[in-house]
């Protein structure tokens, strides 16, 4: 059988998965490479908006009419 071998993320360049120290990269280079684009936001997970879908903006609430 033969050992796996995986594209290093950042400068895809083939490496074996089990001899790899800095997997799934080949090296520490490419790993804070990785790191910096998250930490400066170039990589990034999409996620849904943070605004409500609710036309009323909230308020306190209305006071019970008088009798």
């Amino acid at each position: 059988m033969s050992p796996a071998t995986v594209s290093c993320p950042t400068c895809g360049r083939e490496l074996e998965w089990a001899a790899a120290p800095f997997r799934p990269f080949c090296s520490e280079r490419c790993r804070l490479i990785d790191l910096g684009a998250w930490l400066t936001e170039r990589h990034s997970i999409p996620a849904e908006s943070a605004v409500s879908e609710d036309p009323q903006p909230p308020g306190p609430p209305a006071k019970p009419p008088r009798p």
